[in-house]
């Protein structure tokens, strides 16, 4: 699997080594630490169908116009549907949100798309969304998969001019600056006609919320699987993508592995202002993983940060970073345009300021979260969806409250688990 040789970046280091020092982190209008954990595949409906009080559903509509139960599941699941943009159109189907037994499940029946989780698999999930605030209307930038929903969550979109943005997947991997030379993207324009392989080879120049935070000297961190190594890090590590970091300083500084490295940040008071933290796969919820670990691998996370002093300065988000193929059935609003908006993701917001098992049944983005960033330490805007994207920073909290306590959370996974694990190299796909 020659995932690092023969790029256009010049291949990846083995080792990111000891984590090089940081400016303090930046106290902001509303917390000093704002930290985006990044999991896989998800819908809403997936994960939280049976949600006291969210907008969820156990049935579901087929393209013929006949309605099945939602069958539950456990969280793994040996199958991992298609989900790319042509599946979406599918699922999709003009809004009428009937079309998702026409995706390709593999050797699996396509019903098998309709499917809720087993709450007692998530079991942490729903503890968090009950203590804090969980999102019922978060919906994904765009109707695609992976590449772009990672690189979203750091720019607001992946448009490469003022017509056409990236949809889908490179043609080879990794994910980035890395690629093999003749590496290609696909586009899709305004009124969402396809490019297939038109696109610019994966190695990017828009500006993303790097760009804004180092003109504010605000600190930020990508906490990631080692690049050509496991699958999370050679698909998953959105600033491989992006020029400017790829082949500068901060990719040694600014961005580290393995991803446990988040840890040693939190145990050392040296938590940078922003972090993204993304899992090993096994970790990620991404359906085919061979576990259940990726609720254990949130919690040790967010238990970590709430045991430190960092706790009363942070807000976590917690978001899946695509709809990995499984059913929902709530449309997404507004006209379709550049592919998007996509699909319903969930979405947690821990903080002690987060009002207390609230669920926001408003419409949000990914670009919400790119919104925050901003708000919270007045950044300029990167001009990408953040713009249109609606603020849920009045939603979410109540500063008016004393900061809450922390209550650990209870995990069949320990943290020891996670920092001795061995990387999974799960063999690449395009998902």
């Amino acid at each position: 699997m020659l995932l690092s040789a023969c790029g256009g970046g010049g291949g990846s280091s083995a080792s990111s080594g000891p984590l090089p020092p940081l400016p303090p982190a930046t106290k902001g209008k509303y917390f000093t630490h704002v930290v985006i954990l990044v999991q896989e595949n998800r819908t809403f409906d997936n994960l939280f169908a049976t949600y006291p009080g969210a907008d969820g559903t156990r049935t579901g509509k087929l393209h013929d116009g006949s309605v099945i139960a939602l069958q539950e599941h456990d969280l793994f699941d040996v199958g991992a549907p298609t989900n790319n943009h042509a599946a979406w159109l599918l699922g999709y189907n003009n809004g009428k949100m009937n079309g998702f037994d026409l995706i390709n499940f593999g050797k699996y029946s396509p019903k098998g798309l309709y499917q809720y989780v087993n709450p007692a698999e998530v079991k942490p999930y729903w503890t968090l969304a009950s203590q804090y605030v969980l999102a019922d209307h978060m919906f994904q930038t765009q109707g695609s998969g992976s590449f772009t929903a990672h690189q979203d969550l750091i720019a607001g979109g992946t448009m490469v001019d003022s017509t056409k943005s990236i949809v889908d997947f490179p043609t080879l991997s990794p994910w980035g600056c890395d690629a093999p030379r003749g590496t290609l993207t696909t586009l899709i324009t305004h009124d969402n006609q396809v490019l297939p392989n038109d696109g610019p080879f994966p190695c990017l120049h828009y500006r993303t919320l790097r760009d804004t935070l180092d003109g504010k000297n605000v600190t930020w961190r990508y906490y990631a699987p080692q690049l050509g190594q496991s699958f999370g890090g050679s698909l998953w590590n959105a600033f491989d993508a992006i020029d400017a970091v790829r082949h500068g300083p901060e990719w040694t500084t600014n961005v580290t592995w393995p991803e446990t490295n988040v840890f040693k940040d939190i145990s050392a008071g040296t938590l940078p202002s922003v972090s993204w933290v993304i899992p090993d796969f096994l970790n990620s919820d991404h359906p085919g993983a061979t576990g259940d670990t990726g609720p254990s691998w949130v919690s040790q996370v967010i238990n970590a940060i709430g045991k430190s002093p960092a706790w009363d300065s942070t807000v976590v988000i917690v978001v899946w970073d695509d709809w990995g193929g499984w059913y929902d059935h709530v449309a997404p609003p507004g006209p379709i345009a550049y592919g998007g908006l996509g699909f319903r993701v969930p979405m947690l917001v821990v903080s002690p300021y987060a009002k207390h098992g609230y669920v926001m049944h408003a419409d949000y983005e990914f670009g919400s979260i790119i919104k925050l960033i901003e708000e919270n330490w007045t950044l300029p805007s990167l001009g990408t969806t953040d713009v249109r994207a609606a603020s849920f920073l009045n939603d979410a909290f109540d500063f008016s409250q004393p900061a809450r306590g922390f209550t650990p959370l209870a995990t069949r996974y320990s943290r020891s688990y996670f920092e001795h694990e061995h990387p999974s190299n799960h063999p690449v796909d395009d998902e």
